[in-house]
């Protein structure tokens, strides 16, 4: 592998700005994103967003259609850093969970988890029932993160955009890629 590879997964739970926001600032990055969008996700940014789809895909590399079981990403042989899924809906997460690789989203997944590479789930779900705790069990015991996207409010954010910024930039610490502009506890 000549250059480092990402996966970037969105799917349909509340929150398209992560994904969005992930996208970004993997941009400037020497690293080439391959993007899948659930249909769900793209339901979900045309109620909660004004962010147009061309806007989210030119800032991949590759784009991945949702129905795609034969893109490269679905094969462990394509080698990449891993999968982050922010936001990660518990649809998603379930699917995961139990092995469920009906659509590229998921079976990206599965294959990230069984080469053993980074999956970072930003689950959005609140309050949780027992299922979605035994789904994060389940993809933790696997080797699976689970992220969610909490807000930190040490670095004293002015904006939702800051918030957002942070909670990514601290999801893509986890693939070992430092993130310029984020304030960390006890740094000035």
């Amino acid at each position: 592998m000549s250059k480092r590879r990402i996966i970037v997964g969105i799917s349909g739970a509340s929150g398209f700005q992560y994904g969005m926001k992930t996208l970004e600032i993997l941009r400037d990055r020497d690293i080439d994103v391959h993007l899948i969008i659930s249909k769900g996700a793209e339901m979900t940014r045309s109620m909660e967003t004004d962010i147009e789809r061309e806007d989210v895909t030119c800032l991949a590399d590759e784009v991945h259609a949702i129905n795609n079981l034969g893109a490269c990403v679905s094969s462990g042989s394509y080698k990449t850093i891993g999968m982050i899924i922010a936001p990660c809906s518990m649809n998603t997460l379930g699917s995961v969970a139990h092995g469920l690789t009906s659509n590229l989203l998921t079976r990206a997944a599965d294959v990230v988890l069984k080469e053993r590479r980074r999956l970072v789930l930003m689950v959005r779900e609140t309050p949780l029932n027992l299922s979605h705790l035994k789904n994060m069990q389940s993809v933790t015991e696997m080797g699976g993160i689970i992220f969610p996207p909490v807000p930190a409010l040490y670095h004293k954010p002015e904006s939702v955009d800051d918030i957002i910024h942070h909670s990514v930039a601290r999801a893509l610490d986890l693939f070992d890629l430092d993130v310029a502009n984020i304030k960390r506890w006890g740094e000035s």
